[in-house]
Order: C-alpha cells, then sequence, then structure tokens
C-alpha cells in the first residue's frame, strides 16, 4: 500500500496525548494560557458566526452539536450529557473536536474534547469570574463535587487567586475524591456537610451537579449580599440548580442569550428578562460588578466558542509538543477528479 500524502494527513490528539500535552504544560499554566484564548476570542465576539448549539434530546440525555467560525477558522464539537452514564461506569459528558481551515474546507485538528472541554470550561469560569467577582475574593464554594469540581478549583486558583476550596455532595465520597485530588496543589479544603455549611464565608459560590432535572442547589436564604455565583451545572432545558428568587435579586451575565435562555438558569425567567453578555462586560461595553453588595451570576452553559479557543489554543500546542499522532483522514488522488480511479489503484496495490 503506497503512503498518503501530507495533503492527506490529520493531527490527531488522543486522549492519552491530551493528558501528556497537560502535564507537560503543567495544569494550572494550561489552564491560565487557556484561559487567555477565551478572553481573548470573547473581545472578538462580533467576528463569530453563533448560533444556539444543535441538541438532539432523549429521555436518556442529549447528543449536541457546537459550531461557530470567525471567517478564517471553522470549529466544532460533538458532545453528550448523559447523567445516567455515571451509574454505569461511564462518563456523563465525552466529546471529541475538529478545527478547520475556511479556506479549502480542510480539517486541521481532530481531538479528544471530554478532558478539554473540563478544561475550558474551568478556564472559562475563571475568565469570567475575573471581571464579575468581588476584589480580593479568596474563598469559593463548590457544590457538586464531581467530575469538573478540581478543574474549577485549580482555574480559580491561577486566575482568581482563590485559596481555600469548600466542598459539600450529596455523596460525601466525592468530597473526599475532590480534596484527594487537589491535596499537594496549593488550596485549603474544606468538606462540609451542608449546602448552607459550604457558602458559609464564601465569596464565590460555583454550582457544577449533574442532574438533568429542575433542582434546587441554591435556596434564596443561602445567597448573601456581594457575592459571586458561578452556575455551571444548568445546561439544558429543564435542568436548573438555582432557587428562582435567586435569579430576581442577581444581576445575570450570560454568553449566547438565545442559547441560554433556553438552557440556563434564566430558562425559569421571562423570555424578555433584562441579562448582560459576557463579552459586552470585557469590552467595556456595559458594567459588570459595581457595588460590594452586588450579587452577580454568571449563567454559563458553554458556547461554541469557547470551543474555538480550546481547539486554537491546542493547535498552537501541537509543534512544540508532538503530543499527537498523524491520521489518514482525506482522500488525496493524483487527479482530484479521479477517486474512483484511486480506488482502483488500491486494489491493485
Amino acid at each position: 500500500m503506497t503512503q498518503p500524502s501530507r495533503l492527506a494527513i490529520v493531527p490527531f490528539v488522543s486522549v492519552d496525548s491530551m493528558m501528556k500535552l497537560v502535564l507537560a504544560v503543567g495544569v494550572e499554566r494550561f489552564l491560565t494560557e487557556l484561559a487567555a484564548y477565551v478572553e481573548e476570542d470573547f473581545l472578538r465576539w462580533e467576528a463569530f458566526d453563533k448560533t444556539p448549539r444543535v441538541a438532539s434530546h432523549s429521555h436518556d440525555g442529549v447528543i449536541e452539536l457546537m459550531p461557530t467560525s470567525d471567517g478564517t477558522l471553522y470549529g466544532f464539537k460533538y458532545v453528550n450529557g448523559h447523567p445516567k452514564n455515571m451509574r454505569e461506569g461511564r462518563q456523563t459528558v465525552t466529546a471529541f473536536g475538529v478545527l478547520a481551515d475556511v479556506g479549502s474546507g480542510y480539517p486541521m485538528l481532530l481531538t479528544e474534547m471530554t478532558m478539554l472541554t473540563a478544561l475550558r470550561t474551568a478556564a472559562t469560569s475563571a475568565v469570567a469570574a475575573k471581571y464579575l467577582a468581588p476584589k480580593g475574593a479568596r474563598t469559593m464554594a463548590i457544590i457538586g463535587n464531581g467530575a469538573q469540581s478540581e478543574f474549577q478549583a485549580v482555574a480559580f486558583k491561577a486566575i482568581v487567586g482563590i485559596d481555600t476550596v469548600r466542598l459539600y455532595d450529596i455523596d460525601r465520597s466525592a468530597s473526599e475524591k475532590c480534596a484527594r485530588n487537589l491535596a499537594g496543589l496549593g488550596l485549603e479544603t474544606v468538606i462540609c456537610a451542608s449546602g448552607q455549611e459550604a457558602v458559609e464565608g464564601a465569596d464565590i459560590i460555583t454550582t457544577v451537579t449533574a442532574d438533568k432535572q429542575y433542582a434546587t442547589i441554591l435556596t434564596d436564604n443561602m445567597v448573601g449580599s456581594g457575592v459571586h455565583i458561578n452556575a455551571v451545572g444548568g445546561d439544558c432545558p429543564g435542568k436548573t440548580e438555582l432557587h428562582r428568587d435567586i435569579l430576581l435579586r442577581s444581576d445575570i451575565f450570560v454568553e449566547y442569550p438565545p442559547q441560554t435562555r433556553i438552557e440556563g438558569e434564566i430558562q425559569q425567567l421571562a423570555p424578555d428578562h433584562p441579562v448582560t453578555e459576557l463579552w459586552q462586560v470585557m469590552t467595556g461595553k456595559a458594567e459588570g460588578r459595581t457595588a460590594s453588595k452586588q450579587i452577580t451570576l454568571f449563567d454559563s452553559v458553554g458556547f461554541a466558542t469557547e470551543d474555538f479557543s480550546a481547539l486554537r489554543y491546542v493547535r498552537d500546542k501541537l509543534a512544540s509538543t508532538g503530543f499527537y499522532e498523524e491520521l489518514d483522514l482525506l482522500a488525496d488522488p493524483d487527479e482530484p477528479r479521479d477517486l474512483f480511479g484511486m480506488l482502483l489503484r488500491a486494489a491493485k496495490s
């Protein structure tokens, strides 16, 4: 069999290669550098094609495609969300993604994005908090201590300056797992017996639970003035974490309103309830935190530009690290119009 041409080859980053890449760069540095790419793309928000993700819902979960383009590069992510998977020993969320050249339509990168989505979600949360959290915030509560919790903690340490994390999960073993994984990373961890205990003294409250249902992870009485809420877990229709009264007391910041109004915490509110887009705060077109007693809420559902940023970052890291494989993905006949002839020649060889 003849060797494929260079035009047929697409770099592929497997899960093993992604882990090697993250460890070679260092988790905190990876998150910090990735956050810079996320912030850079939010600052040029108006350059992107934007659409709510294309979702296929079932009783068991959801499968989604998340596409976007800045006119030069095109990226998309395939991602699922199946909370029941955990009971079967599977991940709740898995993903892969593609980055392509708009000019030729040729893919430039194929990569796992299960690990990368966890990293980009945490980086995006920390970028939002950099603009919205109270100055000098040092303590964060994390309610829901599953697969995303450690990434959130490390990102907030590296980017926001958090040094204490108060943990709560209905399954105490999840909190113990989280504390164990964070040991030695420069964070004080406190395992709490309730969500109420976890939020005591917290400047930032992160909710990141997995159940696909309307839930009340935070009740109104748990949220005092001056905190920043990072609501991560609510990310599809019918799935929320915050009591509606909290929303009515908060200044709400979102990624892309047409998507967040369907999937985020604000699905509980009127369709015209005022929200502020995060990119507007970042570019100075809108105000973020303006008062010490203000409650700010980042209603995070995850948007395609964040995956685009992550794909760009990984692609830029490949040449210097080499953590990828060469995948023979594209047909490249000697004569572009003779694809059938390529097939016949393969039979002869």
